[in-house]
């Protein structure tokens, strides 16, 4: 863990001198290092194509009530339990995602593991979303340009959208 804090560091200097093109590459090996792998991931493109899909955002509350990909269902992650997707089938297509990925690879372990036979991450998170230019909308359902960027620090690779840190 000591070693991923301090990749972040230099990456993040490294984003907040360097080109868009050095931040692009910066995020992703960024993304490459936090990850495990243990849960198959779908890109940006890939999810607005798939059909019948069940997004699951599992970040907090209070981030999920700034901004959300439409239709998405909040299900958390420190307090996350199964009983708030026992009506979803074993066998639905599943995409969870969070701020960048991290805590959603750790409920899609757990989704995984109770049988859930679809499961996906999607790279990049909600900022990979929104960085893209895919809209957001608020606990209203209406469309927004805030995103919760989850922290100052990790708010460097939310690129689009107004940040909202509270």
């Amino acid at each position: 863990m000591k070693q991923l804090w301090l990749f972040f560091y230099a990456t993040l200097a490294t984003s907040l001198t360097g080109s868009a093109q050095t931040n692009s590459r910066a995020y992703k090996t960024m993304l490459e290092a936090m990850y495990k792998k243990s849960v198959p991931f779908v890109s940006v493109t890939e999810l607005k194509k798939m059909p019948e899909t069940v997004l699951l955002d599992t970040r907090s509350k209070a981030e999920f009530d700034v901004s959300h990909l439409p239709n998405a269902h909040w299900v958390g992650y420190d307090d996350f339990e199964l009983k708030r997707v026992q009506a979803i089938p074993k066998t639905a297509n599943v995409v969870l995602y969070c701020s960048v990925g991290y805590r959603s690879e750790r409920v899609g372990e757990k989704l995984l593991a109770a049988g859930y036979q679809h499961v996906h991450n999607l790279y990049g998170s909600l900022f990979e979303w929104v960085n893209e230019g895919n809209p957001v909308v608020d606990n209203q359902g209406k469309p927004t340009q805030r995103v919760h960027a989850y922290s100052r620090l990790w708010g460097v690779w939310l690129q689009r959208g107004e940040k909202v840190y509270e």
